[in-house]
């Protein structure tokens, strides 16, 4: 009887284990074939994300180049500057209140010309750029972009630009901004290899974005636009005469006829810088005089004027690299510091309005009239008697001068 339980134990047992070890091994065998099928899964798409991520790093590889290489035929900083001057004669030409969005579409518009006109620079001098250590790595000279390639850029911002500027401004805008391109493109850049005034006509460049700007707010160009303007070309003259007698040999070697290099001794050249930086000192006068700023500019443009002056000075007394290096940097401080002074004290019409009332008000309320009268003796004499007419107290102005369009209230007295 035992045997015989021992016996049918054992079958038992060895049945179990049996299953046991063919439900492991069918186990084991699952598992191994979902392996095996993820695996292979995750080799076939190894390549198609490779792929992807090669293709998506290549694009971010190309517009980064490509977007580096824009921005240097551009000369973006100096291309700023310009939308700088060309929004500080927008403000300037504004009546009163500034139009932000079509300030926007000024200063963009601006940009795109500038863009324009520094790459088509870039195309015509690219050899020249190709022999002069500073401009030797610039994308033309470099081989990073094609000629054909920065011609399509330039003209496709340029006339992008222009007519931006038709649609959004006015056709007067638009005008100043294509004769400017084509002023610095065709007839600035290639007399730089010609004759030494092409320093002036790059002046006479410079000098038109702020009536770009002041056209573009006000739809015609006064006397008053003419202040920007002038500092401009007058700035520009010392700005570059310095800038020239500092990279002498490099403008040598680029083939360019600038002023400094006729100038062995530097003399004229300093004497140049000194001429127009004291030709800036009147135009803070007549700023306030033609109603442009209120009279603390004059003393601002005065002390400002006088700093850049004295930096001439010292260049002409001392005619070093380090003095011209000194000019330079101070005509680099010079221009923004007279573009906010001029935004500062800005006076617009209401309240230059104000103002001319309030001294029409005084001059009639003091003015008298003469009669005849006669003494004892019979004689005729004349005799001066407050003017007796109807007067308009001060407020009646003030009331009116947000809104100079309406007539000032009358005031009646019995």
């Amino acid at each position: 009887m035992r045997m015989k339980l021992r016996k049918e134990f054992f079958t038992f047992y060895s049945n179990s284990k049996s299953k046991l070890i063919n439900h492991n091994t069918n186990h084991n065998y699952l598992t191994h074939h979902y392996r095996h099928l993820h695996s292979s899964a995750a080799d076939l798409s190894a390549p198609a994300t490779a792929t992807a991520t090669k293709t998506a790093t290549d694009l971010v590889s190309l517009t980064r180049h490509y977007a580096t290489c824009y921005w240097q035929l551009s000369k973006a900083r100096l291309s700023m500057l310009v939308v700088a001057t060309s929004g500080t004669g927008f403000v300037l030409g504004s009546t009163s209140a500034v139009d932000l969005s079509a300030l926007s579409w000024t200063c963009m518009g601006t940009m795109m010309v500038a863009a324009s006109a520094n790459s088509l620079n870039q195309v015509f001098e690219v050899k020249n750029d190709a022999k002069m250590k500073r401009t030797s790595r610039r994308p033309l000279p470099s081989g990073r972009i094609t000629i054909p390639h920065a011609l399509g850029w330039a003209s496709s911002v340029g006339l992008g630009g222009t007519a931006l500027l038709a649609t959004q401004a006015n056709f007067l805008a638009a005008g100043l901004a294509a004769s400017n391109l084509v002023l610095y493109a065709f007839v600035y850049t290639p007399l730089k290899q010609i004759h030494p005034v092409n320093t002036w006509v790059g002046a006479v460049v410079g000098a038109i974005p702020p009536l770009l700007g002041w056209a573009a707010a006000s739809g015609d160009v006064s006397l008053n636009a003419m202040i920007l303007p002038a500092a401009l070309y007058f700035w520009q003259l010392p700005h570059f005469m310095a800038l020239a007698y500092m990279c002498r040999d490099d403008y040598a070697a680029g083939g360019f006829k600038m002023y400094s290099l006729f100038d062995e001794s530097g003399r004229r050249t300093s004497l140049v810088a000194l001429r127009n930086s004291i030709y800036l000192i009147p135009l803070g006068f007549l700023a306030y005089d033609w109603g442009v700023t209120s009279e603390w500019f004059c003393l601002e443009s005065t002390v400002l004027t006088l700093a850049i002056s004295a930096a001439a000075f010292s260049f002409y007394r001392d005619r070093t690299r380090e003095k011209a290096r000194r000019m330079f940097h101070a005509s680099l401080l010079y221009l923004p510091v007279f573009m906010s002074g001029l935004l500062i004290h800005r006076r617009s019409d209401n309240q230059q309005q104000l103002e001319d009332n309030a001294k029409s008000f005084m001059k009639s309320s003091s003015s008298a009239e003469t009669i005849e009268l006669e003494d004892e003796n019979g004689n005729q004499k004349m005799e001066r008697k407050p003017h007796q007419r109807q007067a308009q107290p001060p407020v009646a102005y003030a009331s009116a001068a947000p809104f100079p369009f309406l007539p000032p209230p009358a005031y009646r007295f019995p």
